[in-house]
């Protein structure tokens, strides 16, 4: 997706990087409606989900799709999700997150979502993205239709 933005940048964008629990599931559990925007997402993009899986669910929810699982070990998800974004192209990418964990993500990737969501949003994730969205469908509309993503961000 080329997308310019008047006075903040002009992108090509071919990765979608979501947070697994609170942006996409809610208690380990992603809505079938949901699963099937992330499916049709992959047909122009490359999408990949950084979690911990603190319920163990993502790679059963997400098995038939087109999509990467970065599964975070012990250790510290902050700076994991931050440089997986740089490992497969900041300026290419599009994050989307809502826990403390996602903050340098999103400020890492051209474009940083923060999703409030069922679960809330941590303030420094808020403070570290370019748009601030209610819920994952909010998102979905900014991709199928970018001028909403021009109108929200010009200058």
């Amino acid at each position: 997706m080329k997308i310019e933005i008047p006075n903040y940048g002009e992108f090509k964008i071919e990765n979608l990087a979501f947070d697994f629990n609170g942006t996409l599931a809610t208690g380990g559990e992603v809505p079938e409606k949901v699963i099937k925007k992330l499916n049709s997402l992959t047909t122009n993009f490359k999408v990949y989900i950084l979690t911990a899986d603190t319920f163990g669910t993502v790679r059963e929810m997400v098995n038939e799709l087109d999509i990467e699982v970065a599964i975070i070990e012990k250790g510290d998800g902050t700076n994991f999700k931050r440089d997986f974004i740089q490992k497969i192209g900041n300026n290419e990418t599009i994050a989307i997150g809502n826990g403390n964990n996602d903050r340098l993500m999103l400020e890492e990737a051209a474009i940083g979502i923060a999703l409030i969501g069922n679960e809330g949003a941590a303030i420094k994730t808020i403070l570290n993205s370019d748009l601030v969205l209610n819920n994952i469908f909010d998102v979905f509309q900014l991709l199928e239709e970018p001028e909403r993503l021009i109108a929200s961000l010009r200058k």
